[in-house]
């Protein structure tokens, strides 16, 4: 099967190679395109609409992708939590079904979520405070904030493996279920 990752992040690529980990005979591929959202997503909205894009896009990039997968990680408010969070979500098509799993969220620490909030983005903000270039294209926020207990791959796995269900197992077919 030849799918396609709606990013040119090598992390995101390893992310899906890993979640699949060989199902589906898959042939994994970097197919860089735009999010359609702003460049920080904010809140849960808007980062699944990201990740939606991207795997749509992939999927309509007539390079015969029978799945198209989208990434993308946000910032939300958690309701009764009072922090800001770091989110991810990933989207799985195949042109007709669409899958959707979410990653683990992670609270930002509160100067972090300050400068998020005044409108600079995650990831120059952990390069700043890390004293680290490309900071997203590594560990992530993910690893820095855990002291690397989950990385960024890890954490997209895990958003990569949840909207891969449909696809992997029969349980979302309304026959199984009723």
């Amino acid at each position: 099967m030849h799918v396609g990752v709606g990013s040119g992040n090598p992390v995101k690529v390893a992310a899906v190679e890993s979640a699949l980990g060989g199902r589906l005979g898959a042939r994994v591929e970097s197919v860089p395109v735009e999010s359609g959202v702003a460049e920080q997503p904010f809140g849960e909205a808007e980062t699944i609409a990201g990740a939606e894009n991207r795997a749509r896009r992939v999927r309509e990039s007539g390079d015969g992708y029978e799945l198209g997968v989208g990434l993308e990680g946000g910032v939300a408010e958690v309701p009764g939590t009072g922090g800001l969070y770091l989110i991810m979500w990933a989207a799985v098509t195949d042109g007709e079904t669409m899958g959707r799993g979410a990653g683990p969220r992670l609270r930002l620490p509160e100067p972090v979520a300050r400068r998020i909030r005044d409108g600079e983005e995650l990831g120059p903000v952990m390069d700043d405070v890390l004293g680290e270039d490309d900071v997203a294209k590594k560990q992530g926020a993910a690893g820095a904030l855990t002291d690397g207990i989950i990385d960024r791959q890890e954490a997209l796995e895990q958003a990569v493996a949840g909207a891969l269900a449909p696809f992997v197992t029969d349980f979302y077919t309304s026959s199984v279920v009723e």
